[in-house]
């Protein structure tokens, strides 16, 4: 290879370091990292019989890969910020390596105590019930506005698409405020897209 293209390689590379998108595939989930945002656009993975008995009591949430600008504790200090799963910790609670997997901090995003604790987590808790009896695909994230905690940017909505992995039916299309008194809109994808200003990949 020679010397000028070695130097576009790396100046590609360093571009989309900085301003691109990132894949982080740890197996078990693939997040979509923004460099801009310091935080995941959104996270993918499927689910089928979720849930189990693994403690997460001495867990904490670390970045593994040096490619991502990625939040730290500093950034959630005193912001009363709750970091926010994407791909849900209970959710893998069956392999306690896959649980502690899910403490990525490009796999959380800043989430208000009442959506994190509130409808964000009854929603997780209803769609686990779903994979008891039919293997899902889920993709969750953030539509981020202007405001920070530290050098990471808030979303101002979480949203959330469950899909049958054998039908490919949509079973779930939601819109949730990350406010004081978070909310749930249920929508549809294409209502979703139109709210992202950007497409979704669902299966075919």
């Amino acid at each position: 290879m020679s010397r000028l293209i070695l130097i576009f390689v790396f100046f590609l590379g360093l571009w989309n370091c900085v301003f691109g998108q990132l894949i982080v595939d740890k197996g078990i989930y693939k997040a979509n990292f923004s460099n801009t945002y310091h935080e995941s656009n959104f996270v993918s993975y499927y689910l089928y019989k979720g849930g189990g008995n693994c403690s997460r009591a001495s867990l904490h949430f670390i970045n593994d890969d040096d490619r991502l600008q990625c939040a730290t504790d500093a950034d959630y200090s005193g912001s009363h910020y709750d970091k926010g799963h994407l791909a849900n910790a209970e959710d893998f609670a069956f392999d306690c390596e896959k649980d502690e997997l899910t403490f990525r901090y490009y796999n959380c995003l800043p989430q208000t105590a009442n959506l994190n604790r509130g409808v964000w987590k009854r929603k997780e808790t209803e769609i686990r019930k779903w994979s008891q009896t039919e293997k899902l695909y889920i993709i969750c994230g953030g539509y981020f506005g202007n405001k920070k905690i530290g050098n990471i940017y808030v979303p101002s909505y979480c949203w959330k698409v469950v899909q049958s992995v054998t039908s490919k039916k949509v079973l779930f299309c939601g819109w949730f405020s990350n406010t004081a008194k978070a909310t749930l809109e249920e929508i549809s994808p294409p209502e979703l897209e139109k709210k992202l200003k950007a497409s979704i990949i669902l299966l075919k």
